[in-house]
């Protein structure tokens, strides 16, 4: 039986007497024990730098189950620090632990940010610091409040990886025979990490105060992620002028101004040759392999905008990295000079593993993919593949590179496949649910979440069309099917009235007749049957991926559902009835708590690497034209 040292037992029920007996002590205790002598800053009055990228490392929590740092920190604030059970220096270990108590205190009034932050304490003594020993040292810390854990590692050789990476040295105390005294000597540090994984402070024991610390948990809520002290902020996964809540009289906006769309490029290379956790091998084409020069020259042509025919418009303009590859602010695409593309633009994000590509399946290869937005009237409006091809020989920043990666000049082939291999490195797995069934770590997803996969699999059987294996798990079928989505926009009627909305909480009903004078009429789209001209092949589309589903909003082809609960909510009716309807669409009785359950689980397929992505697309050039 592990047996807590008396030092940890006791330490919550002293805890109030020594915060009372601070005043009278001050001179011996550090800073975060007593009153500041000035007033914290405002919170949002200044900026907090990047000081690197918080490290990642297998952890246990105090029920024992291993778990990534990483999954803990999933998007929130989080204050992590490195403590010892026995630790009897009063302005060591223990000044960690009063400090978070005394923050986790003043935010029990305000859940907006104690929702949003998670506090960590770590053991760097894992032979004593069982689980069993760090639950019930937490034991007296669990009132409520601010999420709190407390973490041990399996052994020290789990350990010491993790110290090095936040640069914390711990040395172990001997006597003068050479035995352990169970004491360490270390600098006590608490780092602030914000929600992109970013290390935004460090706290010693003279800084280390929870007003302090407040106010910069405070600044991190209120932040608009823009370049600081000239190094590039991780970019946000989210659309650039975000309108979440513009129905809402009290909008706000906080659009990213394009000077601070600034990244790092990365080695998309070397990342495509590592196994990614959830995913199969990537497939690679033997007439088309990947090497670095053609990867690079992909990525030049996918974000240079004077491949259109009027100079403005490139692949990357529908296909938004930081939107998941795909736009988030729009139902369906738009081409250049505005013209309407009828369909909504299909994330690129694992598009390496399908075989069917556009929503009808009409290509089976990204070589040949590309040309068809480059040529298409309203996507690129490119009048033929010799003018793109004449385009790009007139560029001078183009010259030597076709060379280098292929050994010849641009052409059909070249261009498509240079394309073909910087959209097949765009892989994203090893997500909260892929660490949690493939990576065996049962803290990586929430109990909502499970419930949500265990009615994926089984009631609501969305796994007939999003196929998830033992290995691994691509979310699609990679075919085509009926739900009911372009029979009900090919059949409804036009209403007799629209809500538009023209400012935060200021919408009018607009009937048809004055719609129908300024808005271009919604085209026709039998999907599948326009290419096989099969009646049974009418309203079909292909499965997409549910892998990064909650970056990719709005949804179906055509762009009509705007959030995951309106997509579950249509499924659990049953689609829409059609005489081609798939036999696998009915509906399924999910209550609304099942449909919250399936909505958390689709939450949980973000890529965990994303970020290395949308930074590297920051960083490539767009190829103004002049």
């Amino acid at each position: 039986m592990n047996l807590v040292p008396l030092s940890c037992r006791l330490l919550a029920c002293l805890l109030p007497a020594l915060l009372s007996a601070a005043p009278v002590l001050a001179g011996g205790l550090a800073p975060g024990y007593r009153n500041l002598p000035f007033s914290a800053p405002e919170p949002g009055s200044y900026e907090l730098p990047v000081l690197g990228t918080a490290a990642d490392g297998v952890v246990l929590d105090s029920d024992g189950r291993p778990l990534r740092l990483h999954a803990l920190y999933d998007g929130r604030i989080v204050l992590f620090g490195f403590i010892y059970s026995t630790c009897d220096d009063v302005n060591g270990c223990p000044l960690a632990t009063v400090v978070f108590q005394k923050l986790r205190n003043a935010l029990k009034s305000e859940p907006e940010p104690a929702g949003r932050l998670r506090l960590l304490t770590l053991s760097f003594d894992p032979e004593h610091d069982t689980p069993e020993a760090m639950r019930r040292y937490g034991e007296g810390f669990r009132d409520g409040g601010v999420d709190w854990h407390f973490l041990t590692t399996r052994s020290e050789a789990e350990l010491q990886p993790i110290l090095e990476a936040y640069g914390q040295s711990v040395q172990k105390e001997y006597d003068a025979a050479g035995r352990s005294t169970g004491k360490y000597s270390h600098l006590l540090r608490v780092f602030l990490i914000d929600g992109q994984k970013r290390i935004r402070n460090v706290y010693t024991v003279s800084v280390l105060h929870p007003d302090l610390v407040l106010a910069d948990v405070k600044t991190l809520l209120q932040e608009v992620p823009v370049p600081v002290g000239g190094q590039a902020a991780s970019p946000p996964l989210r659309a650039g002028d975000d309108k979440t809540g513009y129905a809402s009289p009290a909008y706000e906006t906080h659009a990213l101004a394009l000077d601070a769309r600034r990244g790092r490029p990365a080695d998309l290379f070397q990342r495509a040759q590592r196994p990614v956790l959830g995913l199969p091998k990537l497939p690679v084409p033997a007439d088309d392999p990947l090497t670095p020069a053609k990867i690079a020259l992909g990525r030049k042509l996918f974000y240079d905008r004077r491949l259109s025919l009027n100079q403005t418009f490139s692949c990357a303009m529908c296909h938004i990295p930081e939107q998941g590859f795909t736009s988030q602010e729009q139902a369906t695409a738009t081409g250049i000079e505005g013209r309407t593309v009828r369909r909504n633009a299909p994330t690129l994000y694992n598009v390496a593993y399908l075989t069917k590509l556009f929503h009808d399946g009409r290509e089976s290869s990204l070589e040949n993919q590309v040309w068809g937005p480059f040529l298409a009237a309203n996507e690129m409006g490119n009048p033929s593949v010799g003018f793109v091809l004449d385009r790009i020989e007139s560029l001078p920043d183009y010259r030597g590179l076709f060379e280098q990666a292929f050994g010849r000049g641009p052409g059909m082939e070249t261009v498509g496949q240079a394309l073909a291999c910087y959209e097949r490195v765009l892989v994203s797995g090893d997500s909260p649910f892929d660490r949690w069934r493939y990576g065996h770590e049962s803290g990586a997803l929430s109990e909502a979440a499970r419930k949500g996969f265990e009615l994926f699999t089984g009631k609501a059987g969305c796994a007939a069309c999003h196929t998830v294996g033992d290995r691994y798990a691509l979310f699609t079928d990679d075919a085509l099917h009926n739900t009911g989505v372009g029979y009900r926009a090919s059949m409804d009627k036009t209403p007799a009235a629209r809500r538009v909305q023209l400012a935060p909480g200021v919408s009018f009903e607009v009937d048809a007749k004055t719609f129908a004078q300024v808005a271009e009429p919604v085209p026709g789209d039998l999907g599948r049957y326009e290419i096989t001209q099969n009646p049974a092949d009418r309203w079909k589309y292909r499965t997409p991926t549910l892998r990064n589903v909650a970056l990719t909003a709005p949804y179906m082809h055509n762009g009509v559902f705007a959030s995951l609960r309106e997509v579950v909510e249509f499924y659990n009716r049953g689609g829409e009835p059609n005489e081609n309807l798939d036999p696998l669409i009915r509906p399924l009785g999910l209550s609304a708590q099942e449909v919250d359950a399936l909505v958390e689980f689709l939450s949980s397929l973000t890529g965990g690497d994303n970020q290395t992505l949308v930074s590297d697309a920051f960083a490539a050039p767009v190829g103004n034209g002049r």
